[in-house]
């Protein structure tokens, strides 16, 4: 199956798992980064494409791409991986922007790939507590346990930093 049609499949589940959401469950994207897999809450996340043409912007933070134009809308773009102070790794044709909209703000999330739609019982997401002292701990909004699988569970509104992007948005 092509990159390109692997997405398609992806949006659909995203489509669907989105008019199936229980009160006892929680439906999320996941994506590997290094060794460790990450969940996004799937009603935050409007659609996955593959890799565009970034422009880069001047005097930015570190962890900002740069902004694509898609279909006509101007996105600022974070690559996930700097984000979380890991090392860079080339793009590919596996590499895909998650795009995700808070509260009106568009942003897309630049990450290696992306695994499935996984549904984890609310009582199975323990608290981000544990961790508390890490770094990157705050933009943790737990974790979730499936089986012998523990997927971090991302909280969007603090790794997005809305006032650092919301100027560069269109």
């Amino acid at each position: 199956m092509s990159e390109k049609a692997g997405n398609e499949v992806l949006d659909e589940q995203l489509t669907n798992a989105k008019e199936d959401v229980s009160v006892s469950e929680e439906k999320y994207l996941t994506f590997p980064l290094n060794k460790e897999e990450f969940g996004i809450d799937i009603q935050c996340i409007t659609e996955i494409v593959g890799i565009l043409s970034i422009t880069e912007v001047p005097d930015m933070e570190y962890y900002i791409k740069g902004v694509i134009n898609l279909r006509g809308k101007i996105i600022p773009v974070i690559d996930v991986r700097k984000r979380f102070n890991m090392e860079e790794k080339e793009y590919n044709d596996r590499t895909c922007i998650i795009v995700v909209n808070l509260d009106d703000l568009v942003v897309g999330l630049i990450v290696d790939t992306v695994s499935e739609v996984v549904n984890i019982p609310v009582n199975q997401i323990e608290s981000s507590s544990v961790i508390s002292n890490e770094a990157g701990a705050n933009y943790i909004k737990g974790m979730g346990k499936i089986g012998d699988r523990v997927i971090i569970i991302l909280d969007i509104e603090q790794l997005l930093e809305r006032e650092k992007l919301a100027h560069i948005g269109g």
